[in-house]
């Protein structure tokens, strides 16, 4: 399985969570579901390795799935 950067590797963390909401603002519910859906299939092509998305799936599932 391919090895995932999982620890904050961001250097504005904050920044880009209030450059994502903006990206949204604005928008009904299936547009912004629309941005979403077209924003994950640009990174993933971005990415471009079926392995590191598969591990990043089941990461994401996991994270899903913790108590919280």
């Amino acid at each position: 399985m391919a090895d995932l950067i999982l620890h904050r590797n961001l250097s504005d963390p904050d920044g880009v969570y209030a450059d994502l909401l903006a990206a949204h603002e604005g928008l009904s519910k299936d547009e912004s579901d629309a941005l979403t859906a077209r924003l994950v299939l640009i990174l993933v092509n971005h990415i471009g390795s079926r392995d590191v998305l598969n591990a990043a799936l089941h990461a994401a599932g996991q994270s899903a799935k913790a108590p919280g």
